[in-house]
């Protein structure tokens, strides 16, 4: 209402300010409004004004929603709320079903009906529908196919049914049950460190608890753990790097992981990049280690978006050329 009611030309600066997703959704709502009064419409503006003249600046944090909803709401409603807020990032229930590993998904699924999974995998980005299915029983994923495959536009009470039934019994319970492993969160910790500091902790806890030591070393992605990328995943993160950090990182590398990245990219390429390495003459340890932890953080954030691809430490991603 509020949207129509500031027209084309005032409230074209609001609608560049929102996403796609808020854009759908406003829309979609605003074109079933049919006819609003004006009495209406008046009060609505004059509701929205004095909120907002009477707070002043506002700030949405996840302590703030908690305690205001808490104030009207039951406790144990309250925290199943945020369990759902804090899980998952996403807009919409599509948006967190993308960030849910396919394992955890396909065990959720693989209990529903073939035709509510049919729907569910039709509304998820193809390349993670596919992990999914892979990761179904073999038989129930066939009959999931054909039913995708003969499956017209789905109504909207449908869609409703089945979003509505993901929200309270799927991830209602993951984010319950998701919570970080400790050596988990301690190999992004020591993900962080620099070289010295890295080595100095992980020498004292295997002292302490060799078996903690280990976990943390396997969970841990290093700069040369790059060296296991395929070659669409090396270019990708080449793309991404700026120049003169990655002439830095390379700086103190080996000289295979240095090769690997070489072979990687075009000739003249290659030469200005080994040509400003040599310009850059003797280097600090520390801007390298900064260098090479910023290309990681690049690479996990790359694979986070499902651009890249990062084996793990058991091999179960590893290429078969």
């Amino acid at each position: 209402m509020l949207m129509l009611a500031l027209g084309e030309e005032n409230s074209l600066p609001v609608w560049q300010m929102m996403d796609e997703d808020e854009i759908r959704e406003i829309s979609q709502i605003m074109s079933t409004l049919g006819t609003v009064s004006s009495s209406l419409v008046e009060k609505l503006l004059v509701e929205f004004v004095s909120q907002m003249s009477s707070t002043g600046s506002l700030m949405g944090s996840y302590e703030s929603t908690e305690r205001l909803l808490t104030r009207f709401m039951p406790g144990d409603k309250v925290g199943q709320i945020m369990e759902e807020i804090r899980g998952p990032a996403g807009r919409t229930m599509w948006d967190k079903l993308a960030n849910v590993n396919e394992q955890v998904l396909a065990n959720y699924l693989k209990n529903e009906y073939p035709q509510t999974v049919a729907v569910v995998l039709s509304r998820i980005k193809p390349e993670h529908a596919a992990r999914v299915l892979a990761a179904l029983p073999e038989e129930f994923a066939l009959e999931v196919v054909q039913r995708m495959l003969r499956m017209e536009s789905v109504q909207k009470d449908i869609l409703d049914k089945v979003e509505k039934t993901l929200r309270v019994e799927f991830m209602s319970n993951l984010a319950r049950t998701s919570k970080r492993d400790a050596h988990e969160m301690m190999a992004e910790i020591f993900n962080n460190f620099d070289r010295q500091t890295e080595s100095r902790f992980m020498t004292a806890l295997e002292e302490r608890s060799r078996d903690a030591a280990e976990r943390i070393k396997a969970l841990m992605f290093t700069f040369e753990d790059l060296g296991k990328l395929d070659p669409g995943s090396i270019q990708t993160l080449l793309r991404h790097v700026e120049k003169d950090k990655l002439a830095l990182a390379l700086k103190g590398a080996t000289d295979s992981l240095r090769d690997v990245f070489f072979s990687n990219m075009s000739e003249r390429a290659g030469k200005i990049l080994r040509e400003d390495m040599e310009a850059m003459g003797p280097v600090r340890l520390k801007d390298v280690d900064e260098a090479q932890m910023r290309m990681v953080n690049v690479a996990k954030d790359l694979a986070n978006k499902g651009e890249i691809m990062i084996a793990n430490k058991q091999g179960e991603d590893e290429l078969i050329y």
